[in-house]
């Protein structure tokens, strides 16, 4: 019904009559009721200049009467006619901004009708409210477009970012208003009983309205600048410069730590009180917002930047201890996401986390070598194992988990492994006994009286039982332990390292042989530096390898033709018989050469 009446409207007048309509507004009360009129044009399904004109006109004409317009809330209960028209003229403008709101959230709407529209609202905004900063409108505006249909990229949203987030009043109440927008939120999702859909993380898993909201909401907050500094030469840029950070005077006429605006002669808080209230703000805003159930890949871009864009700007960080233990007991990718801040907090702040190394332990596993993340979690475990004060036991944990995960890493892993493996053994000069330790120089019985700290007479074994329950060549390295003090790691060698020297990838032994050097004297070598290779992969390594200039080609030269692709000695020990119908080869190793078996063919017609 709606629609036909305004394309009655659209049919009755041209764009020259709504011009018309619009100046008479302007110059006379006589034409007030040209005002219902002209806003029944303010609609997403009005011709966009019809919409423009109207809109036009209608901006004009109220923002001189803004400031002396009534409270919205205010009841009529004077019979004065002015403050009846004024009063009057207030719903209307109520219903002028409500409909700015519905074309702004319309994304079928056109694009630069749009742009007007949220500039018509933003110069509102800085005026609406007798002169100073309409916070109201702000939020109706930041509500609707949150919980709106238009998507995270929508031009709307690039818009308001990149034109007005610049100004620090405006940055303060988006902070004030996206506190109370996820407080909102979340007790919709509460009431909506949507808890159901959350691991152990908070971690929202189904995909609804709520998450699009959540995502706006990200997506508005990150693209907000972080505050420029707070010394005295800061110069901040307004949108409204009676604002929030506007100073009052004590009793004696003197404004203490503000500064004089002198083009506007408006006293304006310091930089510094300034930054102050930023700090307060920005701090409750993520807070808040990291308090709401995130969705997965959100969730993890979060943990990835926040210890750059949140950390150095809350009023105190730790207050963020509690998200990022949460997030690091999860486990995985996700732990391993949240160990940056996690680290920053305890280096920088003082954050003191129990089992810290246990948890940093439990990450060591095949698939963080192939995580998108690893190489920022690899210069993390690097500088965590840093400290010369780590129990050798720890560090042995450590280094023996990396050797034994060398075996099922691919080879850009195995470059960061021996990188990390190096280092610590030049660290921590109580487990080189790991480099070489002979295997057979503990027994089960040494290993069980030292666990049971037992030392009667009933342990103790004669020399033949001893020599019977030596496990020779067994690795007393249990790598299924979680916990590094019992992994048995000191009782245990580097022998997966010594495997890599013959590595199917020469980066990987050559990088093996380069680094065998005397570690006990560290004078002699040097740290390597993890971030060098922490970000390998297949495609950097055959990068490399064909930009090597190589100074010798191997060869192969024959002096007869061959006639297997591998040589016999390849296979000492091993037998092979091939029967078919005419024939039976059979390779055994039943003659002995110099000690070894040599594997000879031989043919023998079928019987």
């Amino acid at each position: 019904m709606a629609s036909k009446k305004q394309k009655k409207n659209e049919d009755k007048y041209s764009l020259s009559d709504l011009k018309t309509l619009g100046h008479q507004l302007l110059s006379s009360r006589a034409h007030i009721n040209n005002l219902p009129l002209l806003l029944s044009f303010i609609t997403p399904s009005t011709r966009p200049k019809y919409a423009l004109e109207s809109l036009l006109s209608l901006q004009s004409f109220f923002l001189p009467l803004l400031p002396q317009l009534p409270s919205s809330t205010h009841s009529v209960s004077q019979n004065d006619p002015e403050f009846i028209y004024r009063t009057w003229v207030r719903s209307k403008f109520d219903d002028f901004v409500q409909y700015l709101l519905d074309i702004a959230i319309c994304s079928e709407s056109n694009e630069a009708l749009r742009e007007v529209v949220l500039d018509t609202l933003m110069e509102f905004v800085k005026v609406g409210n007798g002169g100073k900063f309409h916070s109201a409108i702000y939020h109706r505006l930041l509500d609707r477009v949150v919980h709106s249909s238009l998507d995270v990229h929508d031009v709307l949203l690039d818009l308001l970012s990149s034109k007005y987030f610049k100004y620090i009043d405006i940055r303060y109440f988006t902070y004030i208003s996206f506190k109370k927008l996820s407080q909102r939120i979340g007790a919709k999702d509460i009431s909506d009983d949507r808890r159901e859909g959350l691991d152990t993380s908070g971690v929202n898993q189904p995909e609804s309205s709520l998450d699009l909201s959540v995502l706006k909401l990200y997506h508005l907050l990150s693209h907000i600048p972080p505050l420029e500094g707070s010394d005295v030469k800061s110069n901040y840029d307004m949108w409204n410069a009676a604002g929030i950070f506007t100073g009052k005077e004590n009793e004696k006429g003197h404004t203490g730590k503000q500064c004089k605006d002198e083009a506007t002669n408006i006293k304006v808080l310091s930089p510094a009180n300034i930054a102050k209230k930023m700090k307060l703000r920005f701090s409750k805003a993520w807070i808040s917002f990291l308090g709401l159930p995130l969705p997965v890949d959100l969730y993890k871009e979060v943990l990835v930047n926040l210890h750059q864009v949140v950390i150095p700007y809350l009023s105190n960080p730790l207050m963020l201890c509690d998200f990022l233990t949460r997030s690091y007991d999860i486990g995985g990718v996700v732990s391993v996401m949240a160990l940056s801040s996690l680290f920053v907090l305890m280096t920088q702040h003082g954050l003191d986390y129990p089992n810290f190394y246990e948890k940093l332990y439990a990450l060591l596993e095949s698939s963080v070598f192939m995580a998108k993340h690893r190489a920022r979690f690899f210069q993390l475990l690097d500088s965590c194992l840093k400290s010369p004060l780590l129990p050798a036991y720890l560090a042995a944990s450590f280094c023996k988990k990396l050797s034994w995960l060398s075996l099922a890493v691919p080879p850009s892993g195995a470059l960061v492994i021996v990188a990390l493996i190096h280092n610590l053994l030049r660290r921590h000069p109580s487990i080189n006994c790991l480099v070489h330790q002979e295997g057979g120089n503990e027994t089960t019985t040494d290993i069980k009286s030292a666990e049971s700290g037992a030392d009667d007479s009933t342990n103790v074994s004669s020399p033949s039982r001893v020599k019977s329950s030596m496990k020779t060549g067994i690795d007393p390295f249990d790598d299924k332990q979680t916990d590094p003090l019992k992994t048995n790691a000191m009782r245990s060698s580097l022998w997966e390292v010594d495997t890599l020297r013959h590595h199917y990838c020469p980066p990987v032994s050559r990088f093996v042989l380069s680094l065998e050097n005397d570690l006990t004297v560290r004078a002699k070598t040097t740290e390597v530096a993890v971030n060098d290779f922490s970000s390998g992969s297949y495609a950097t390594i055959f990068g490399d390898e064909i930009r090597r200039r190589v100074k010798q080609v191997p060869l192969a030269f024959y002096t007869a033709t061959p006639t297997l692709l591998f040589p016999e000695s390849d296979f000492l020990g091993w037998t092979f018989k091939l029967k078919d119908k005419d024939s039976t080869a059979v390779l055994d190793n039943t003659s002995k050469e110099n000690g070894h078996f040599s594997a000879k063919r031989s043919r023998g017609e079928s019987s």
